[in-house]
């Protein structure tokens, strides 16, 4: 059994280094496009797992889950009955910076590349029985599809990009979560945000106050990404 390499001794190898740059890159990429519609689908796909976040603690705790919507406005709601209410809450900032750093990791092998695609669209094939509007069916069907013919060129031809989709699908959703944190609950308050009714139950802290712990476990998860993922290239 091999031992995991913790401390990065001998960092970085070739790997490594591509896992890095590719990261910077997409990075760069991300920040310059944030505000056109190119990366809309990838935001929208950010509220999704967002919603679905909320949808999977809601039934872990043992509740119902009524709907969901996601809004092309990148805004979304999930309906659900019963359940741990202050579980459920922060489990949507928090599950999609998880699933950030899950599909980041992912991306540093074929096989796990391979399992994060399928899951995804098992997700989005799930969630089309549960849609409440058109607008998330689209998301899911147009994944779907968009995952299928990605799988297709990774398995028959010479296109080998399964692992860098999944890889841009992770750092894009680790950079919206941290962004749409500060955005809804630090530098705007929304007051319906899930914060501010989290503040409501647990009133040790502000709707603000609990926008800065739950970003900085969010950043928390994009660092762990990028030392988790260069111990598994060590």
């Amino acid at each position: 059994m091999v031992t995991p390499n913790w401390e990065l001794h001998g960092c970085c190898n070739r790997n490594q280094n591509a896992f890095l740059i590719t990261i910077g890159i997409f990075t760069v990429v991300i920040l310059l496009l944030w505000r056109t519609f190119l990366l809309t689908p990838f935001k929208l796909i950010t509220v999704f797992l967002h919603e679905a976040s909320h949808a999977v603690a809601c039934k872990l705790t043992c509740g119902d889950v009524e709907g969901m919507e996601v809004n092309a406005n990148e805004g979304g709601s999930t309906t659900i009955r019963g359940g741990i209410y202050w579980l459920i809450l922060p489990a949507g900032y928090l599950g999609s910076s998880f699933w950030g750093m899950a599909l980041i990791l992912a991306s540093t092998n074929l096989l796990t590349a391979r399992i994060a695609a399928a899951g995804l669209g098992l997700a989005l094939f799930i969630v089309l029985f549960i849609a409440k509007n058109w607008t998330l069916r689209g998301l899911c069907i147009g994944f779907i599809v968009f995952l299928a013919i990605i799988w297709v060129l990774q398995e028959l031809t010479t296109v080998k990009i399964l692992r860098y989709v999944i890889l841009f699908i992770g750092v894009m959703n680790s950079l919206f979560s941290v962004y749409d944190i500060y955005d809804d609950l630090i530098s705007r308050r929304v007051h319906s945000s899930d914060a501010e009714k989290f503040a409501e139950i647990c009133p040790c802290c502000t709707g603000c106050g609990w926008g800065v712990i739950w970003g900085m476990i969010s950043f928390m998860f994009l660092c762990a990404s990028l030392y988790l993922g260069l111990v598994i290239l060590s």
